[in-house]
């Protein structure tokens, strides 16, 4: 047992080593030999492993990404073999890796596309910017790509204690965004540039997306899977299975069905005018059923992080504004945000679980949206704190009303 920490500890701290010469300027290529050989040594799982410790030594989570992008350069160059999961159609792990060959193969088509745009003329250049239209439609669905892995697949990592590259990932997915809605915006009216604005918008938007397009591809193929095979039961994968839909469009569909073998959730029961098992609060009662009924009616989004800063709770109505699985349950409320808002999220805790404030309050613009969102501390009638409430609206249609209406509208509301 001591020489196997003996090695781990060598292993780690040849890695904080090849991590610091990142920083200090080394090339990565000049690294890769070395990195491949301690991959040689442990596999994808257990570097993982080190980089999460790493993290909890405190070494920042920019740094350990220098680590991880040589990691995915060796998996591209050695097209290292994908684990047999990733081969079974209509596995989750498979789905994703068809999707991952699909944005390689969108960044290639997005790529040509403005080759031919900036060398072309007349009808040349106007197919190339319909053609960047057209791919940059599809690229834009890499958010939903990144919502699966983040809310469904995350939190299973962290289970098993590997929090480090779920971190690392999240923080690379939202500069992908970023870069993806610049894009975006760019393209729509790309013919009204000009060739130095074309030329600016290529080196510093264009090329990045379509590079980190591509690497993160790499990282979820080569990284990602490997850990999500050694760690994930076929229940896990099942309980995947079955929300995968539920977060969005898909950017390449199953390419058969995969059908786990597993108990479905149980339907609570009804019993007569009074229903085994009801809720009894001072002012009535409810079953369960029809308390999630009226959770998910409301025209507002709640979740609801315990005590121990655990999610505990959310609703699930039709129209949410923020993307939740029900594998974020129980799931600390830190691994549940981006990396760029952390450190608001844990003010936010701390002040409502100190009583410094009861409630922080926020508005946002989002797709022509007004977003309201509300933090309240949830405390006992001897005044504990029991939690914090999150309760998130769309307040866009309610900000325009005017006068009044007492009467009900003939045409129905919808």
């Amino acid at each position: 047992m001591s020489e196997l920490l003996d090695n781990r500890r060598y292993r780690l701290d040849r890695l904080k080593t090849m991590i610091r010469r990142l920083h200090d300027g080394e090339d990565p290529e000049a690294l890769k030999d070395e990195f491949a050989g301690i991959i040689g040594e442990t596999g994808a799982t257990e570097i993982s492993a080190l980089e999460t410790e790493l993290m909890r030594e405190g070494m920042p989570q920019e740094e350990i990404q220098r680590m991880c992008d040589v990691h995915a350069a060796l998996f591209r160059e050695s097209r290292a073999e994908l684990p047999d999961l990733a081969r079974i159609a209509g596995h989750p792990a498979n789905t994703l890796k068809i999707e991952n060959d699909v944005i390689r193969e969108l960044a290639g088509t997005f790529r040509e596309a403005l080759a031919r745009f900036l060398d072309g003329d007349g009808p040349v250049r106007e197919s190339a910017a319909e053609t960047l239209r057209e791919t940059m439609t599809r690229i834009r669905l890499v958010d939903v790509h990144y919502q699966r892995k983040e809310l469904l697949l995350f939190p299973f990592l962290e289970k098993a204690g590997l929090t480090g590259p779920p971190k690392v990932m999240w923080g690379v997915d939202d500069e992908i965004r970023e870069l993806v809605r610049a894009a975006a915006e760019l393209v729509e009216n790309v013919g009204e540039l000009g060739p130095e604005e074309l030329e600016l918008a290529r080196a510093t938007v264009f090329d990045p997306m379509l590079e980190q397009l591509v690497s993160m591809a790499d990282k979820e193929d080569g990284i990602l899977v490997p850990m999500l095979a050694e760690h994930l039961s076929a229940s896990d994968w099942g309980e995947i299975a079955r929300q995968w839909r539920d977060l969005g469009p898909m950017l390449a569909e199953p390419r058969g069905v995969w059908l786990p073998v597993l108990d479905g959730p149980a339907s609570p029961q009804e019993n007569g005018d009074a229903p085994e098992g009801a809720i009894r609060l001072p002012s009535g009662s409810l079953t369960v059923e029809q308390l999630g009924a009226i959770l998910s009616t409301m025209p507002f989004d709640l979740t609801f992080v315990d005590a121990d800063d655990r999610v505990a709770f959310f609703s699930e109505g039709p129209d949410r504004i923020f993307p939740r699985s029900r594998t974020i349950i129980g799931r600390k409320v830190e691994n549940c945000h981006p990396p760029k808002s952390l450190h608001i999220v844990q003010r936010v805790v701390a002040e409502l679980r100190s009583g410094v404030r009861d409630v922080a309050e926020f508005w946002i613009q989002m797709g022509g949206r007004f977003v309201h969102i509300r933090y309240f501390a949830v405390r006992s009638v001897s005044g504990d704190y029991l939690g914090t409430l999150e309760v998130t609206q769309d307040v866009t249609a309610i900000r325009k009303l005017e006068g009044e209406r007492r009467l009900l509208d003939e045409g129905g509301d919808r």
